[in-house]
């Protein structure tokens, strides 16, 4: 199927490629006419001094963005074109020059400013003719000339199959230094793909699946939005000729309906904020045909409200709360459907109020919100920057994390990260792929109030990588939301994130970390330290043979092994209501001074003194024990257990029971169970001079670092 056969003529950006169901559509700017556009470029300006009529859409648009903007470059730009590419013709049979000003068409119509236009006209002059970069530099200056260099394909002759993932990976690069390289890249993909109709459908199928697994991402994270959903619609109609045909059946027969729900609520909404004296435009915005197919997968049957929603634009952020305020309620809103992408705008730049409401027939009607700045950005992305190297506003703070320059948000630091250490091309393609898939982001909190941004998915392994690179080796656990866990854990967005790093440089990553991995920077580092050390790569990996013989000495036993003391207190002084009897501590929950107690008598007449919320307590009142009172004497020293967690590391024992040591506690016994996902439980039974000394033996136990948990052993019901 001809790809252009899908959107007939190409509205202004605002409703490119969507459909328009009945009282809804606008007169838009047709497409460019190649023919029309192909015989001025041959004919050429009339005079030096003025513009190439060829060129004059371009200009249209352009001023309609940048009243002031020279025009100058632009006449250079084209004239060198025009030259260079005369005598040279596209597939479909147009002149080739038609081309390059079909793109910078595109971009003058998002707003782009002059440079980029300038080098959008050349964009394909090195890669396809005589002209060489050093001519752009010395004609355009430097910045032109990287642009175009940016955008220029590598030759197939030297690279072979490995010249399209490393096109894509030069031009990734270059786009981290100046993201209008990508700009001219989708804008030039956007043409190709309106005129691959004169392909063979092998080579438009393998084009499509290209942009639909690179470009339409890249668009969507650079928040170009007009330029993503054409993409989107005309790749469906390559790849799923069928659901597309069927789409359009759909939209059509929505077109025909004598009634439009959205025109009627439209009215409303114009209505209540015209009472409420809130200077509003409202559109309909109908839906592209791809968001058509979505809904009706998700929905079923698609009612007249569902092939649009309204947009409200103001002029003001503080009329976007207005609005809603006024919609929810004068109409009747579903709050679930609320969103608010201003206060915390989404990772491509986008910011607009997301509501929905509800008519008497049920049908729900979506309403986006947004000032006019917010909406040139909703559909341009980093195009409508205008020149995004200028000078940042005074009121714009550092403090704003990676939005405050939005030429380099965060997911394009981590690719450029990630695809530095990826061995080759192919790698390299397949992981870009797999890493532009994940279409949602995250945003993560570190405890010192800074942001790690991170997809969907992502874990605390990914967090580690992100937030420190190939230092994250060293990373031993993590606490989110101030709870103890796992490096598996999945995140979710507004998370908080505190990172636990091992002071040993010998601490290792381990091969389990891969299956927590989902960013490729994480993947990439981790199986590059493995294969560096092929030895040391089986988990646990961070035990050293000086802490499996530490651990040797202690004489684990086994894990399901009640922790009982090996005999009686002879600390702490415990009075019975039972004159005579001998008082014993019990292991299995250790009482210390000022816990509350109570005692059983057993056999021989001994009376054995638990915690209250023991389990052996209850077990015992159940087994018709006689239950004897128990209070503290006077006497201060005590024995206790206490379980430590943490994180395998060389040395670990011996620091715990040294800091045990300098606080006075004496080791009666100890276990250490085996290692599980690099963590480990020790529990110890200590006896103290002093049951006061106890929050302090806790805290430097705390202290010694990979422990993150010291508690007081849960009470046992065994060995009463």
């Amino acid at each position: 199927m001809n790809a252009e056969a899908v959107n007939p003529a190409t509205p202004s950006p605002a409703t490119s490629g969507h459909a328009t169901p009945a009282g809804a559509r606008k007169k838009a700017r047709p497409r460019l006419d190649l023919r029309r556009l192909g015989r001025a470029a041959l004919l050429g300006p009339a005079s030096r001094d003025r513009l190439p009529d060829a060129i004059g859409h371009v200009v249209d648009a352009h001023r309609a963005h940048h009243p002031d903007a020279v025009l100058e470059p632009l006449r250079q730009a084209y004239l060198l074109a025009e030259s260079s590419h005369r005598g040279q013709m596209r597939k479909s049979g147009e002149p080739y020059i038609t081309h390059p000003l079909a793109v910078t068409l595109i971009l003058a119509e998002l707003g782009a400013e002059t440079t980029t236009l300038t080098a959008s006209l050349l964009h394909d002059t090195v890669e396809d003719t005589e002209v060489t970069l050093d001519q752009v530099r010395e004609q355009f200056g430097e910045e032109v000339g990287y642009i175009v260099d940016g955008v220029t394909k590598l030759e197939k002759v030297d690279y072979g199959a490995a010249a399209e993932p490393e096109t894509f990976r030069k031009m990734l690069v270059a786009t981290g230094n100046d993201v209008r390289v990508m700009s001219i890249k989708l804008a030039d993909r956007l043409h190709n793909m309106r005129t691959l109709g004169v392909m063979r459908p092998a080579k438009q199928e393998r084009i499509a699946k290209v942009t639909r697994d690179v470009l339409i991402p890249l668009a969507e994270r650079l928040g170009v939005q007009a330029l993503k959903t054409e993409l989107e619609d005309l790749v469906f109609a390559i790849l799923h000729p069928e659901e597309n045909e069927h789409t359009r059946e759909l939209i059509l027969r929505n077109a025909s309906r004598p009634d439009d729900p959205l025109a009627e609520v439209a009215d409303e909404v114009r209505a209540v904020l015209r009472e409420a004296d809130i200077p509003a435009e409202v559109r309909i915005r109908p839906r592209h045909f791809v968001s058509v197919h979505r809904v009706s997968r998700k929905r079923g049957p698609l009612r007249g409200a569902d092939f649009g929603r309204l947009l409200v634009l103001v002029n003001e952020d503080a009329d976007c709360y207005g609005v809603l305020g006024e919609l929810h309620t004068c109409l009747t809103p579903v709050v679930s459907e609320f969103k608010d992408f201003i206060a915390v705008p989404k990772y491509n730049l986008y910011q607009s109020l997301h509501t929905a409401v509800a008519r008497d027939d049920g049908q729900v009607v979506e309403v986006l919100i947004r000032t006019h700045q917010m909406h040139k950005v909703a559909e341009a992305g980093v195009v409508a920057l205008g020149n995004p190297y200028a000078a940042p506003a005074e009121e714009q703070s550092a403090s704003d994390g990676e939005r405050v320059d939005p030429t380099r948000p965060g997911w394009l630091s981590r690719l450029l990260e990630w695809q530095r250490g990826a061995p080759d091309p192919a790698t390299f393609w397949s992981t870009l792929r797999e890493d532009l898939a994940q279409d949602r982001e995250i945003t993560v909190f570190r405890p010192d109030g800074g942001t790690i941004g991170l997809p969907d998915g992502a874990t605390c392994v990914d967090a580690a990588y992100a937030q420190y690179g190939e230092d994250a080796h060293a990373c031993i656990g993590a606490r989110v939301n101030g709870r103890l866990a796992t490096l598996s854990t999945t995140l979710r967005d507004g998370d908080t994130v505190q990172l636990l790093m091992g002071q040993d440089p010998a601490s290792e990553p381990s091969r389990q970390w891969l299956e927590h991995a989902h960013t490729p920077a994480a993947r990439i580092a981790i199986q590059r330290w493995l294969t560096a050390h092929p030895e040391r790569s089986d988990p646990p990996a961070a035990r050293s043979e000086e802490a499996r013989s530490e651990e040797a000495r202690w004489a684990p036993r086994p894990a399901d092994e009640p922790a009982v003391a090996p005999g009686p207190s002879t600390g702490a002084q415990v009075l019975a209501d039972r004159p005579g009897a001998t008082v014993r501590l019990a292991g299995c929950c250790t009482p210390v001074p000022d816990d509350e107690v109570t005692g059983f008598a057993v056999r021989g007449g001994a009376v054995t003194v638990h915690r209250v919320e023991c389990a052996a307590v209850a077990r015992m009142k159940n087994a018709g024990r006689a239950e004897v009172g128990v209070h503290w004497g006077e006497g201060a020293e005590c024995r206790v257990t206490l379980v430590a967690e943490s994180f395998v590391r060389p040395h670990l024992l011996a620091d715990l029971t040294e800091a045990m040591a300098l606080e006075g506690a004496e080791i009666v016994s100890a276990t250490v169970e085996p290692p599980t996902q690099q963590q480990v439980r020790h529990t110890y039974t200590v006896q103290l001079p002093d049951a006061a000394h106890l929050p302090a033996l806790m805290r430097a136990m705390r202290n010694v670092a990979g422990v993150y948990d010291v508690s007081r052993a849960k009470p046992q019901p065994q060995g009463a």
